[in-house]
């Protein structure tokens, strides 16, 4: 099994060079940041974590500044989105961003997505919140052909554009996976079909059979077993066996946006977790 962390980058917290050094030094896979560009302030849309929403959501980094800052600093270590709003994102500059990440890396991109949660921020992007997993997939897709071919065009509902010129191409090929987040009706459908992993939040009960009930859509589809990476494993050895057990590839444990010296121990502490059950 592979682990990681994730944090919320922002202008408070330890900077994002430090933590991934740091990561890196203690030997872990990854390192995943989550992306918000602004918080509306009307507040229409409740925090799916119940109660207020918190301080770093207004205040995260820019995730490609953030993870180009940890790529220049590091050799190993893998450069997650955790998750990258692409229904908040033009996919033609969206697609040099991840390139352009990929290729300063040496090939170290995990191209974590999702649909967002909060309404009135995809609106002011101009995206219709119930249309929003359309949106979605349309611009991966588009994505997609824009890393693969020399000359990529798409021509859908909410991308449409003819044949382009767009280097620098992703050292990865075809391209950075790309690991959906989320974990509601339809997530699974929409993993099998443009996905090349799955990232739910690791809250349920029944993990196991909504891996297994993947690995069987894998199979009709023709496709081989998808990746799992969960979000937010509590950082208990029994809870690591459970999730080894259920053929789980990585998990990321969270770390606070809050200063190095309250940051830098929680991460040994992981690191020390993991040499254990290692």
């Amino acid at each position: 099994m592979k682990f990681g962390v994730y944090m919320f980058p922002t202008d408070y917290a330890i900077d994002p060079v430090s933590l991934g050094r740091a990561a890196e030094g203690h030997g872990f896979e990854s390192l995943f940041v989550p992306e918000h560009t602004h918080i509306p302030t009307s507040r229409r849309s409740p925090f799916p974590g119940g109660g207020e929403l918190p301080k770093e959501y207004s205040h995260t980094l820019d995730p490609f500044v953030a993870l180009g800052a940890v790529a220049a600093a590091t050799e190993r270590l893998l450069l997650g989105t955790g998750i990258c709003l692409v229904i908040e994102r033009d996919p033609i500059t969206l697609a040099k961003e991840v390139a352009s990440l990929d290729f300063i890396s040496g090939g170290r991109v995990l191209f974590g997505i999702g649909g967002g949660w909060n309404r009135e921020e995809m609106e002011n992007h101009g995206t219709d919140s119930t249309r929003r997993w359309k949106v979605l997939r349309e611009r991966i897709e588009a994505m997609q052909q824009i890393w693969t071919e020399d000359t990529a065009e798409y021509h859908g509902e909410f991308v449409d554009f003819d044949p382009i010129w767009q280097w620098p191409k992703p050292i990865q090929k075809p391209h950075p996976p790309v690991i959906i987040g989320g974990d509601g009706a339809n997530t699974l459908k929409r993993v099998v079909r443009y996905g090349d992993g799955w990232m739910p939040i690791g809250r349920r009960a029944d993990f196991k059979n909504r891996i297994d009930e993947l690995n069987r859509m894998t199979a009709e589809a023709g496709r081989a077993d998808i990746p799992v990476t969960i979000f937010g494993a509590a950082p208990k050895p029994e809870v690591i066996d459970a999730y080894a057990e259920a053929g789980v590839e990585r998990l990321l444990f969270h770390l606070p946006p809050a200063p190095r010296d309250e940051v830098l121990p929680l991460l040994e502490q992981r690191a020390e977790l993991v040499r254990q059950h290692g």
